[in-house]
């Protein structure tokens, strides 16, 4: 599949300089912590895990331009890879993904304690004392097809509930990553079932679609009202779904990498499709026919810009 151009996906909205943001206050650039002075948990918004995901920067910039504060607990607001949201070129908007690698795969610790060097492992490791404070955390992200908004958590209850306590957006998906690495999410404090601690990644839409845009200020705002950060009457203002529907969970069974370079799909698919009969072929790789393997198959997120060894698609159910 040819490379899909800036022109076929136009950036409609601005993004914000995060750079008065870079001291901090926690010791670690980019990264605030507000303090209510009472009992309560820790609950962090991350933005720019990926340096071309402008909607969590937006997002992240209105928190602080509100003076959004804690009722109880701590608030913390960090921006993540902000060295590739720093070089972001809207003439050439996919390439500020990252730097040298994926953020978002790096969170294993025989990685993070390694003598393996790279701008984002920097990072990481930067962070990686605030994610070991936080009780509960919202990583916002976006997609690069025009894919309505989801929540993707790893699957275990904590983390089912604390998506459906934040109800919204209307789809959130619970499985494995498919690919090598962990997520911010799947970071052991977050990913351990002895503790109570939760994380959920939220993608907003395609990257750079004033739909998405609007997506991650809504999940924001729900977000910090259902985490107790903030009451419903401070959130309401600011929403621009008032009354989403009920939100739906979707178990994911499957992750399909591409095995060569010359995986396409049958149809340009953006994602949340559901496919009615099994066996029924959604793409190739090369001459390999990738079929859905029940009824009702629901296709998440799939990658038109994949290659050889990259995950290009989710397939789940509802539960």
């Amino acid at each position: 599949m040819p490379p899909i151009s800036p022109s076929e996906y136009p950036i409609e909205f601005a993004w914000p300089d995060i750079t008065p943001y870079a001291e901090g206050n926690t010791g670690v650039p980019y990264v605030h912590t507000f303090d209510s002075g009472k009992p309560g948990r820790h609950v962090m918004v991350n933005a720019v895990t990926h340096g071309n995901e402008l909607c969590g920067a937006v997002a992240v910039d209105l928190l602080f331009k509100l003076r959004i504060r804690p009722k109880q607990g701590k608030l913390t607001l960090g921006f993540a890879n902000y060295e590739a949201y720093n070089n972001f070129d809207p003439a050439n908007p996919w390439v500020t993904r990252q730097i040298d690698e994926n953020f978002n795969r790096l969170w294993v610790e025989h990685r993070l304690d390694s003598a393996e060097d790279s701008v984002e492992l920097r990072r990481a490791r930067q962070m990686r004392p605030i994610f070991d404070q936080v009780d509960d955390l919202l990583d916002i992200h976006s997609m690069s097809t025009t894919s309505p908004p989801l929540t993707l958590f790893w699957g275990n209850q904590k983390e089912q509930e604390a998506y459906l306590r934040t109800g919204y957006p209307t789809y959130g998906v619970g499985g494995p990553v498919h690919d090598a690495g962990k997520r911010i999410i799947e970071y052991t404090p977050f990913n351990d079932t002895s503790n109570d601690k939760t994380a959920q990644l939220v993608e907003c839409g395609q990257h750079w679609a004033d739909y998405t845009r609007k997506a991650a200020i809504d999940t924001t705002f729900r977000f910090l009202v259902a985490m107790g950060v903030i009451d419903q009457a401070e959130a309401d203002p600011h929403l621009y779904e008032r009354n989403p529907p009920a939100p739906t969970v979707l178990e994911v069974t499957d992750g399909i990498m591409a095995k060569t370079d010359k995986f396409q799909f049958v149809q340009p698919f953006i994602g949340l499709e559901t496919i009615a009969d099994v066996g029924t072929v959604i793409a190739f790789d090369d001459e390999e026919a990738i079929t859905t393997p029940y009824d009702n198959c629901v296709l998440v997120m799939p990658n038109h810009r994949s290659s050889k060894g990259q995950r290009v698609l989710r397939l789940a159910r509802p539960v």
